[in-house]
C-alpha cells in the first residue's frame, strides 16, 4: 500500500529578487527547489548512473541523499555461475537494504526531502530472475515480511534502457575503475531488462516517471539535471514517460 503524500517542507529563503536580472534568478531558484515528494527513489538496470542522478538531484535540490552500500561477498560468484549463488547474494542484499531504510526511518530521515539510489522492491525483480521455484517460495515469504517495515517513496524514477547501451556502459565503468569482477552477460541482461520492465509496466503503487536514457546525457549534466526536475515537477498521479531525442 502506497505511503501517505506528506505535504511538502517550507522552502528556505532564497535570494531577495531586487533587480530583473536578479528576479530572473531567483525564480530558477525558487522552480527547481520546489518539488511535492519527500522521498523520491531511482531505479533501473545496472550501469546508467542511477548514484550519480541522486547525487546530482539531492544537490540541486538539498536533500538528502542515501545510497545503496552496493558491496556484496556472493555477487562475483553468482556472475561466475556458482550454484546457489544467486540466492545468497540475493538474501544479502534484501536483508542490508531493509537494515539501511529501517535505520533511516527510526532516525525520521525521511522527515526531509530524501532521494535514494534504489526502491526496495528492485530487490523483487532480480529475485524473479535469478532464483528457481524453490529458492523463490523461500525468499518471497521472507520479503513479505520485511517490506512491511520498510517506507514507501512518494515517487519512482525508472531508468529505461536497451540491452546495448546497457553492456556498453557496463565495460566501460569496468574499465574505467578497473574492475576485475566478472561482468553480466547479455542473455542476463536481456532477461533482467525484460524483467524490469514487465514490473515497471505493471507498477502502481506510487507516481511513476520512467526516463528512456538512450538520449540522456548518463554524466548528468546540469541541463538533464534541468530537464529531469522539470519532468518531476509535471508528475501528478500516475505514469509519465519521458523520451528526450
Amino acid at each position: 500500500m502506497a505511503a501517505e503524500r506528506s505535504s511538502p517542507r517550507n522552502l528556505p529563503q532564497g535570494p531577495r529578487p531586487n533587480t530583473q536580472q536578479s528576479r530572473g534568478a531567483y525564480l530558477v531558484w525558487y522552480l527547481f527547489r520546489r518539488v511535492e515528494f519527500r522521498y523520491l527513489a531511482i531505479d533501473g538496470p545496472p550501469g546508467l548512473g542511477k548514484t550519480a542522478l541522486a547525487q546530482r538531484l539531492a544537490a540541486r535540490l538539498d536533500a538528502t541523499v542515501v545510497l545503496d552500500e552496493g558491496t556484496n561477498p556472493f555477487l562475483a560468484e553468482f556472475y561466475g555461475g556458482r550454484s546457489g549463488a544467486g540466492f545468497q547474494a540475493q538474501l544479502f542484499f534484501t536483508l542490508a537494504r531493509h537494515r539501511q531504510l529501517q535505520r533511516l526511518r527510526q532516525g525520521d530521515l525521511f522527515a526531509a526531502t530524501t532521494i535514494c539510489d534504489y526502491m526496495f522492491e528492485r530487490d523483487r525483480i532480480y529475485a524473479y530472475t535469478n532464483l528457481d521455484d524453490n529458492e523463490l517460495y523461500i525468499y518471497q515469504r521472507l520479503f513479505d515480511l520485511v517490506s512491511r517495515e520498510v517506507p514507501v517513496p512518494d515517487l519512482v524514477v525508472y531508468l529505461q534502457a536497451p540491452v546495448d547501451l546497457l553492456k556498453r556502459l557496463l565495460r566501460e565503468r569496468a574499465r574505467r575503475e578497473e574492475d576485475e569482477t566478472a561482468l553480466p552477460s547479455e542473455t542476463y541482461l536481456a532477461e533482467l531488462s525484460e524483467a524490469y520492465n514487465h514490473f515497471f509496466f505493471h507498477y502502481t503503487a506510487t507516481p511513476l516517471l520512467v526516463i528512456e536514457t538512450s538520449h540522456v546525457d548518463l554524466g548528468w549534466g546540469d541541463e538533464t539535471i534541468d530537464d529531469v526536475l522539470r519532468q518531476i515537477r509535471q508528475m501528478g498521479k500516475g505514469t509519465q514517460y519521458y523520451v528526450p531525442r
